[in-house]
């Protein structure tokens, strides 16, 4: 087998947040290029499509002249962000336009890296070609299963995984310097099985895991997924943490233009700007983010409607900060050398 088997998410060498924060300039931005999915899979809110139309919330492509005016506001930080991840609701690859957009960042420099997280079910030997032109830096697959039945089961969607096998064997194939990454869920797949998702994919991919689902989607009902939410996504001790570590580096926004304080904002509930009317600096410095900051190192997350469950922070975290909060809170509070309130 070719591929490491490495979770996805770096583990270790990352940066300590309490040495940074304060934060100029975001390490992560997300950006949706598509609210819609074209799986319904069981443990995603999107999935509910139902669901999703009782909340109001926007289904639909992002513009691709608001992707390039979000991509020239990334310019105004004080360098480049780490990762601009052209991911977050649904199936990106929906949007006709998704490789011009990724096309824009690259050649705008002011990402290190722009990747994405996809089902692979729209790759296609045209599209991966497309995808690889454009400069993609990493493409991460969800696999949901290693069988017809499963994809059906769990996915609502009938596919062939022979089909999406074969697809993402082209594209790992022609990926010059894209780096692939392939996982799936513990749950969807027998131990007796693991073998033959390592057999299939470990050869057409640079990193595998086999990762266990994780309750990251605050308000969304997980009964009936027969998940065992005992241990962390990454295999690790699921732990609890007061301050979320996520606001303070990352943000991210919707395929409709609003700007939400966290990734896992299905419900549009944690909205803290719009990037239509504002530029990311500006939603990135303002009052709605710097509340949020302070309300996590005051450790008051528990009282808020939304934050306080959030299972991303007992079996996803990286990263705790905790021990800090105190100290960064004065950062957070105290009026910087640039006269900006972060």
């Amino acid at each position: 087998m070719k591929a490491e088997i490495k979770p996805r998410i770096e583990l270790q060498g990352r940066t300590r947040l309490e040495e940074v924060i304060p934060l100029a300039t975001p390490f992560m931005i997300f950006l949706d290029p598509s609210s819609a999915c074209n799986f319904q899979c069981r443990f995603c809110p999107t999935g509910n499509r139902e669901l999703i139309r009782r909340t109001g919330r926007f289904q639909g492509l992002l513009d691709y002249d608001l992707c390039r005016k979000i991509v020239d506001d990334l310019g105004q930080f004080d360098k480049k962000i780490k990762v601009l991840r052209m991911y977050k609701d649904g199936e990106p690859l929906l949007n006709p336009k998704f490789p011009e957009m990724v096309a824009y960042a690259k050649q705008s420099g002011h990402a290190e890296r722009v990747d994405t997280t996809t089902n692979a079910a729209l790759l296609n030997p045209e599209l991966n070609l497309r995808l690889v032109g454009a400069g993609l830096d990493r493409l991460n697959v969800s696999i949901a299963g290693i069988t017809d039945e499963k994809y059906l089961e769990f996915c609502g969607s009938k596919i062939e995984l022979k089909k999406i096998a074969a697809n993402l064997r082209h594209f790992y194939q022609h990926r010059g310097s894209c780096e692939v990454v392939v996982k799936t869920i513990a749950e969807n797949i027998r131990e007796s099985e693991h073998r033959k998702f390592y057999e299939m994919f470990g050869d057409i991919a640079d990193r595998i895991f086999i990762e266990h689902m994780a309750p990251c989607w605050p308000e969304f009902d997980y009964s009936g997924l027969n998940a065992d939410f005992s241990v962390g996504i990454y295999g690790n001790e699921v732990s609890e943490t007061k301050a979320c570590p996520y606001v303070f580096y990352s943000i991210s926004v919707n395929s409709d233009g609003t700007v939400s304080a966290c990734f896992l904002d299905w419900e549009r509930r944690l909205i803290v700007g719009d990037a239509r009317r504002q530029s990311l600096r500006e939603i990135w410095e303002g009052e709605a983010m710097r509340k949020m900051r302070i309300m996590m190192l005051e450790f008051r997350r528990d009282a808020h409607p939304v934050c306080r469950n959030c299972g991303q922070l007992t079996n996803c975290r990286p990263d705790n900060i905790d021990a800090y909060a105190e100290t960064l809170l004065g950062k957070i509070k105290k009026r910087n050398d640039g006269g900006l309130n972060l």
